[in-house]
């Protein structure tokens, strides 16, 4: 009997610890982690390393927001579009001169971001709190 209520013991023990590991694993935290305020430096471009605040919202389940000049000196440009992965995230913008331009960044920690402009001039994101 005593070997009966052992192994009762450990399979509801073993039960327990799987269920808690699975709601952990879905806590809505998870599914934001591009949402929120990014600093992103754009370096070597012809006019030097350039920087803006990336403002990314969640609306109705997708991603979206607006590029702004840290200085406040230009007006914010909207994304037109973001495509949002795992690991990394593209966003679209249109400049006058240039038509749509894309920004990939992959994730490297919980508040850094690293990646190209048009796939020609690294960048970088840092997570503003």
């Amino acid at each position: 009997m005593k070997k009966t209520s052992l192994f009762l013991f450990i399979i509801l023990l073993g039960m327990a610890f799987e269920s808690y590991s699975q709601t952990a694993a879905a806590t809505p935290a998870s599914t934001d982690f591009f949402a929120g305020n990014w600093e992103i430096t754009i370096f070597g471009t012809p006019d030097g390393d350039a920087k803006m605040i990336a403002e990314l919202i969640r609306k109705d389940g997708k991603l979206t927001g607006e590029l702004k000049d840290p200085a406040g000196t230009r007006p914010a440009v909207p994304l037109s579009k973001v495509e949002e992965g795992n690991e990394n995230i593209l966003l679209y913008f249109v400049a006058e001169q240039a038509g749509e331009i894309s920004i990939e960044l992959t994730k490297v920690d919980s508040d850094h971001l690293k990646g190209q402009l048009m796939s020609m001039f690294d960048a970088t994101a840092l997570r503003v709190k």
